[in-house]
């Protein structure tokens, strides 16, 4: 059950962690009329990746020269944009046409009120964007978490001739190879909560009808028997940012601006020689046939490392709790059906695996493929290990 609670307490965190992160991109239009100039957000980070949305209401295709037409303010300022920026854009009639800033973040670094002045045809147009700094939360996960991690990710996808894909698959053994131990601490936590399962359903029958007093019954016997029962959240804990720096890094790792985040000693690495193909799979690609593929292959590889760790709980339980009692009908409300449970684990759990696969990027399947073979693997020997 808690092996249930856990994965499911991963999906959601993750969930929400990405939502609070990247956040929901709401446009910015405070003008009216033929046409709508507008920022891809009402509200930017630094470093800002500035892009604005011209939507041609009108009959007519307009004609719009960035730096002539379109002017940014702050504090009643005009930014002064590099040559670089400036392009002609045709807007057909009732299309949109983005302009992006996204390599000149630098020019978007101060924290306020930023307004964009479109004049076509003497006529104005008009919207707003703000960019501030990230609250305490997210400035603790950018430094400790997906600074360090990006820039090895980088100095990785350098070191083999840009490729992000074996960056990926570097990384990921890295950060297996750093979470070996935790692991094992986790493995052997719930080999201890196993073991003493007889004992917890004695309990629970005994004092069936008193929650209270059954509550610190098991207290006492986890502290006699020296078990943790939340054993696996530390290592919960620790999974969680890594994947969530994982999906950030490659959600961003197109944007210039994510550049702001590496250190000197990469100052030189050039983001236009990044491959996101790899081996004819594209690391940003979503969903599709290939999306199907990746998808059947790691759930079909989570199948095999849960059906090890099922099938070695099961031989090495001298009480086994997942299996019914001869003659019972029915389990103690505290106790589900571990029928249902174990089918759950086996089926269930890659069926989640495999949707969540299908619809994240590509280099989330690679990442996800690899980290579980590491614990196929990481499982057969800590089995062995147990046995002796």
């Amino acid at each position: 059950m808690k092996q249930i609670l856990d994965a499911v307490l991963i999906g959601l965190l993750v969930f929400l962690a990405i939502n609070l992160f990247t956040g929901q991109k709401e446009e910015a239009t405070l003008s009216s009329g033929n046409i709508i100039i507008s920022a891809s957000d009402n509200s930017y980070s630094i470093p800002a990746d500035v892009q604005l949305e011209i939507e041609n209401l009108s009959p007519d295709t307009i004609s719009i020269d960035s730096c002539q037409d379109i002017a940014i303010k702050f504090r009643g300022t005009p930014i002064t944009l590099p040559e670089t920026t400036c392009k002609v854009v045709e807007v057909l009639p009732g299309k949109k046409e983005m302009i992006d800033y996204g390599e000149v973040y630098t020019s978007f670094m101060d924290v306020g009120s930023y307004f964009v002045q479109l004049t076509l045809d003497e006529k104005e147009y008009i919207s707003s964007f703000d960019i501030e700094n990230r609250g305490s939360i997210g400035k603790l996960f950018v430094h400790v978490f997906y600074a360090p991690l990006y820039n090895l990710v980088m100095w990785l996808s350098y070191i083999s001739a840009y490729s992000l894909g074996w960056a990926i698959i570097l990384v990921t053994i890295l950060i297996r190879l750093l979470l070996v131990w935790p692991q094992h601490k986790m493995m052997v936590s719930q080999r201890k909560l196993q073991a003493i399962q007889p004992k917890i359903k004695a309990l629970q029958e005994k004092y069936k009808g008193n929650q209270q007093q059954l509550g610190m019954e098991l207290m006492n016997l986890y502290k006699k028997e020296k078990v943790n029962p939340m054993g696996s959240c530390g290592f919960l804990l620790i999974q969680l940012p890594i994947l969530l720096v994982i999906y950030n890094i490659i959600f961003n790792i197109r944007d210039a601006s994510s550049m702001y985040y590496l250190y000197n000693s990469l100052s030189s690495f050039d983001l236009s020689k990044l491959s996101y193909d790899f081996y004819g799979l594209d690391l940003l690609g979503v969903g599709g046939l290939v999306g199907i593929g990746l998808a059947l292959l790691v759930g079909g590889i989570q199948f095999i490392q849960i059906k090890l760790s099922l099938n070695f709980n099961a031989q090495n339980t001298k009480a086994p709790v997942l299996e019914k009692k001869k003659g019972a009908n029915d389990y103690s409300s505290l106790m589900p059906d571990p029928n249902m449970m174990n089918k759950f684990m086996l089926f269930g759990m890659p069926i989640m695996v495999m949707i969540f696969t299908y619809t994240l990027f590509a280099g989330i399947g690679l990442y996800w493929a690899i980290s579980t073979l590491f614990m196929i693997f990481q499982q057969i020997v800590v089995n062995k290990i147990v046995k002796k």
